[in-house]
């Protein structure tokens, strides 16, 4: 998948840090946990441009997740 076909958006997250896993999973972006960590575990997922192999990897505002599928832009709201 190229670049211009991913999609895009803004995550807004009230607590920081989350982890990486967890957001794959509420963003639809993997069909349980189990998957998620498979995902990013098989260098799947990039953080901020790196390849990310952490599963528990703490994301926090302004950090960009990107996988195959999506581009994620992690913001914080207030709660």
């Amino acid at each position: 998948m190229t670049d211009d076909n991913k999609v895009r958006r803004m995550v807004e997250i009230t607590m920081e840090p989350v982890e990486l896993h967890k957001i794959l999973k509420f963003e639809n972006l993997a069909a349980s946990g189990g998957e998620a960590k498979f995902r990013i575990q098989d260098g799947q997922v990039r953080v901020n441009g790196e390849t990310e192999t952490r599963k528990r990897r703490k994301i926090r505002h302004g950090d960009v997740i990107e996988t195959p599928e999506a581009v994620l832009t992690i913001v914080k709201s207030e709660p």
